[in-house]
């Protein structure tokens, strides 16, 4: 059952009426979810589901449904499932022949979406990327010819780095970066990844939760020739290391940075000006 992301008055009448009549809750952490209840007077018993006790806590619940008992999962904020353990339950609970309804409700990242002025009819949600940046890029190198735009939750310490990164790899598409959405101080500030990742490296980590929207790959990656590219490259290797000039034909470019790097190599070894 989604929550709201912020905005306490996000939340639909049938989640109330359903919160009020249910046996059990089930959320992220009990005080988050007791400020929910409190606002809308609402006396029911809630225990916490994460992915610290998921494991220790699914045959708990499971044996509640099995004796008839109905629970009501809900997340922090937004909509349940969605970067949070709670997939797992609702597997084993579907696993176990219990009936299993959805109450749809607030989205960060689809707020984010709509707001960020990027095409919103084809999107791929990528949740939390890696912590560290190699492994940072290699998830990205996997995502940079999908043809549609991108979302990503991030957290403010990482997000100029994972800009950054995210610039390197997808090249310098147009992004945007949502933050404390639906609240008071909502803010979405949009650019090129290239020119938001600098913003942040210079204004340091913002505060409040985070969505990041990148836009499709760009027309002219999907337009450049065999043939482009490798001149492209055979410029670049001309005048700077293999590594720098793989960085700057793929941001310039918008193709993938795998994809440049293995032709960079190619052409390292056959072509003697590079």
């Amino acid at each position: 059952m989604a929550t709201p992301i912020g905005n306490l008055g996000d939340i639909t009448e049938r989640a109330l009426t359903l919160l009020r009549g249910v046996d059990l809750i089930v959320c992220e952490d009990t005080r988050v979810t007791a400020k929910l209840l409190a606002r809308y007077a609402i006396a029911a018993r809630t225990l916490p589901y994460h992915e610290h006790n998921a494991e220790r806590m699914r045959p708990e619940l499971l044996r509640r449904l099995a004796e008839g008992q109905s629970i009501a999962l809900v997340s922090d904020a937004g909509t349940p499932l969605v970067s949070d353990p709670g997939y797992k339950l609702v597997r084993a609970a579907i696993e176990a022949g219990h009936a299993v309804t959805a109450l749809p409700g607030a989205s960060a990242s689809l707020t984010a979406l709509l707001l960020s002025g990027l095409p919103p009819d084809r999107f791929f949600f990528a949740g939390f990327l890696p912590p560290r940046s190699g492994e940072r890029r290699r998830e990205l190198e996997t995502m940079a010819a999908i043809p549609s735009s991108l979302i990503f939750y991030e957290s403010a310490n990482r997000l100029g780095e994972s800009l950054a990164d995210m610039a390197a790899v997808l090249g310098d598409r147009p992004a945007a970066v949502a933050r404390e959405l639906t609240k008071l101080h909502e803010e979405v500030r949009r650019g090129t990844l290239a020119a938001l990742a600098a913003h942040y490296a210079q204004a340091g980590p913002p505060k409040g939760e985070i969505v990041v929207v990148a836009g499709p790959p760009l027309e002219e990656a999907a337009s450049i020739s065999a043939a482009d590219l490798d001149a492209t490259l055979r410029q670049a290797l001309a005048r700077m290391s293999l590594k720098d000039a793989v960085a700057a034909v793929a941001a310039t470019t918008g193709r993938p940075r795998r994809e440049v790097y293995a032709r960079a190599l190619a052409l390292a070894g056959t072509d003697p000006a590079a």
